[in-house]
């Protein structure tokens, strides 16, 4: 028999799948199909250079926008309109099918989280009160993007599997261990680790998740709520830090990273034809067909994605690469340092892109048996039994004084190998000391960003990973370079000079001209129409 829970994910499905029925007599917001096109054009040449993950471009391109209409903008009442044009003109939206009474919902939005922060205690640092300010529109970039885009299916996928991790994961508690977990610890992790693991969602997404848990009502709140919460904001703003930042929280994600596979081949299964999908569920034979061809789609998609990925991310780094090496890199050499050199210059243009083509060359898709193993799990995921699966955490043992001591010591020790060799290297190959700096930038940059597509390449893969001595050996002297390049990835979104350039030079004047060619566009129909 089809389980309770499944039959309830199924339902949900089909009260989806009749929500996407298209609305009659009612107004939906038009922009102008020439500009919409130009703008367009525009946003893809952006999000090669601006590279995010594929699902992220859009939050990035509301929060771009946002910052944009708000340092220029002076009346926030009349935001709202303009912002969301331009977002449906540069086709993050599609035209022609968003309500108009959504440019209504979105001001509406904007004046809470205005509202929020203006009235905030004032910060004892300036600092604070620019973090703060960025973190709002984070999470306002979010609920905008909900509000024109409303991931109903995905949310649905995440409640199911959150409420299975929910009772199978188990935290192993003993006597000499770092610390207990409460209930609602354990509930509020699994629902950050099941939204990362299924679709990769990141900290502002997460977060606002975790708002509307914490405020059921968060889309309707009263004026006194507004009060309450501004009174408290740094508060809850500490407490959603400290769930993303819990000492298990990698724990937890690695348990759900690794059986997401099956809620996602099943979410596919479902989302095909939700109305006959209770039929093809309670029929075992049907089902094993179609996970099989739900699982081919999906290793499909993922090796465009990773080839996508790849590509974008060197072409970023590189054209940033490009623009210092000539900008920064040759003036130092040549006129501070009296010593330049061509083979230093191509050596550090060329060795990321190469280490990226490497990385990702060397990618290996699932194990055949992993598909049986999926095709398993998956049923008795559908399937109604007596024993559930359990997953287990056990609590990090503490560790004395003198064995961190050591760990320590020996974990310098391989940030000073790894980096000294390195830098060894580059010295007999007469790198300048900026060229230096340079190069381990870059090259901790794209070493991060390889991994992390090399780590997506497993998303289908639920056998346990195998490691030997030689994967000990690289990930011991690998470490330092990625932890750098993890920290300068979370720098870059923030300082990248392609991207301030871009903003400063393009960014506006093209906005301006689009919106121009909209009107002018506009002006041209309203003198034909005189005509006839």
């Amino acid at each position: 028999m089809v389980s309770q829970s499944t039959q309830k994910l199924i339902q949900k499905y089909q009260e989806w799948y009749q929500s996407l029925k298209p609305r009659t007599g009612v107004s939906t917001i038009h922009v102008d199909e020439v500009a919409s096109a130009i703008a367009s054009f525009y946003e893809k040449i952006r999000g090669v250079v601006e590279w995010r993950e594929e699902h992220l471009l859009r939050r990035a391109a509301i929060e771009r926008i946002l910052k944009r209409r708000l340092m220029l903008q002076k009346n926030d009442q009349e935001l709202a309109e303009p912002f969301v044009l331009e977002l449906i003109r540069g086709g993050h939206f599609p035209n022609d099918q968003i309500e108009e009474t959504k440019i209504e919902g979105a001001k509406n939005i904007l004046n809470k989280y205005f509202f929020i922060f203006e009235n905030s205690p004032r910060p004892p640092k300036e600092k604070v009160k620019i973090q703060l300010y960025d973190w709002f529109l984070n999470i306002c970039a979010c609920e905008i993007e909900e509000l024109l885009s409303p991931p109903i299916k995905e949310k649905i996928l995440i409640e199911y599997m959150a409420e299975l991790m929910k009772e199978r994961i188990e935290i192993i508690e003993k006597k000499f261990f770092i610390s207990q977990i409460s209930k609602e610890e354990k509930e509020t992790q699994v629902y950050i680790a099941v939204q990362r693991a299924l679709f990769k969602l990141d900290a502002p997404i997460i977060t606002y998740s975790l708002l509307k848990k914490k405020y059921p009502n968060w889309s309707t709140l009263s004026q006194a709520q507004l009060r309450e919460i501004a009174d408290n904001i740094y508060f809850i703003w500490e407490e959603m830090e400290k769930n993303l930042k819990h000492p298990l929280s990698e724990r937890f994600y690695r348990i759900c990273e690794r059986y997401d596979t099956l809620y996602l081949i099943l979410g596919d299964i479902i989302s095909q034809n939700p109305p006959e999908s209770q039929k093809k569920l309670e029929d075992p034979e049907i089902l094993e067909k179609s996970i099989r061809e739900a699982y081919r789609l999906r290793l499909s998609k993922l090796k465009s994605r990773l080839t996508r990925a790849a590509v974008y991310s060197t072409i970023s780094i590189f054209l940033t690469k490009m623009l210092i090496a000539f900008a920064v890199e040759v003036p130092f050499d040549k006129y501070f340092l009296k010593e330049f050199s061509y083979r230093a210059l191509e050596f550090n243009i060329l060795i990321p892109p190469l280490l990226m083509f490497f990385l990702v060359l060397t990618i290996r898709p699932p194990r055949k048996e992993n598909l049986e193993r999926v095709i398993m799990e998956t049923m008795k995921l559908v399937y109604e039994k007596e024993r559930k699966d359990v997953y287990t955490i056990k609590l990090p043992r503490k560790r004395g004084l003198i064995l961190n001591f050591i760990i320590v010591i020996f974990y310098l020790l391989t940030y000073i190998v790894t980096f000294g060799l390195i830098i060894w290297g580059l010295d007999k190959l007469n790198f300048g000391i900026l060229s230096i700096i340079i190069f381990l930038i870059f090259f901790s940059l794209i070493a991060f960003a390889g991994v992390k597509i090399r780590e997506r390449a497993r998303e289908l893969d639920i056998m346990e990973k195998r490691a030997g001595f030689f994967t000990f050996l690289i990930d011991t002297f690998s470490l330092p370079i990625l932890r750098l390049g993890r920290w300068l990835s979370s720098q870059w979104v923030k300082y990248n000079i392609v991207l301030v350039l871009i903003t400063a030079f393009i960014d506006l004047p093209f906005q301006i001209f689009t919106e121009f060619v909209e009107h002018w566009r506009t002006f041209l129909k309203e003198k034909r129409d005189e005509i006839h």
